[in-house]
C-alpha cells in the first residue's frame, strides 16, 4: 500500500532519477527534479517532503550549498537529506555530513539499501515506516 509520505529527489543525472521514481512510486509520493533552484521553488509553494535525495555534484548549486541552504531556514531545516555522490572521500563525507546531511551514499547505489536507509531515517523521525 502506498503511503502518503513524500520523497524529493534532485540529481543532475536523469538515470539516477528515474531509478528512485520506479523503485519507490508504488510505496511513497515522489517528485523528482534535475535543479536544486527548481526544487526549492516546489519546496517554497508549500510542498514540504518528508525526506529528501539529493546529488552531491550538480551545476548551479552543489549539494552541500543546497543543505545549508535547507538547515538556514526554519521551514527546512528539519527534513532529512540522503546525499548521494559518486565521490568515496572520507573527507568529502564528512564535511557534508558537518554541513547536515542526514546521510550519505556512494553511486551507484542499490535502491534496496536506500530504501533501508530511508526507513531509518523515517523511524528516527517518528514517521510511519513500511516494512
Amino acid at each position: 500500500m502506498k503511503s502518503e509520505l513524500k520523497i524529493l529527489a534532485i540529481d543532475d543525472e536523469p538515470s539516477v532519477l528515474l531509478i528512485i521514481q520506479h523503485y519507490f512510486k508504488e510505496k511513497f509520493n515522489v517528485k523528482v527534479y534535475n535543479k536544486p533552484e527548481d526544487a526549492i521553488s516546489w519546496m517554497q509553494d508549500g510542498n514540504i517532503p518528508d525526506v529528501i535525495i539529493c546529488d552531491l555534484n550538480m551545476p548551479d548549486i552543489d549539494g552541500e550549498s543546497f543543505v545549508k541552504f535547507l538547515n538556514s531556514s526554519s521551514f527546512f531545516s528539519s527534513i532529512p537529506v540522503i546525499m548521494l555522490s559518486a565521490t568515496e572521500s572520507s573527507e568529502k563525507k564528512i564535511e557534508i555530513l558537518n554541513a547536515g546531511a542526514d546521510d550519505f551514499m556512494v553511486k551507484p547505489f542499490n535502491p534496496k539499501e536506500l530504501e533501508a536507509r530511508i526507513n531509518s531515517i523515517l523511524r528516527r523521525v517518528g514517521k510511519f515506516s513500511y516494512a
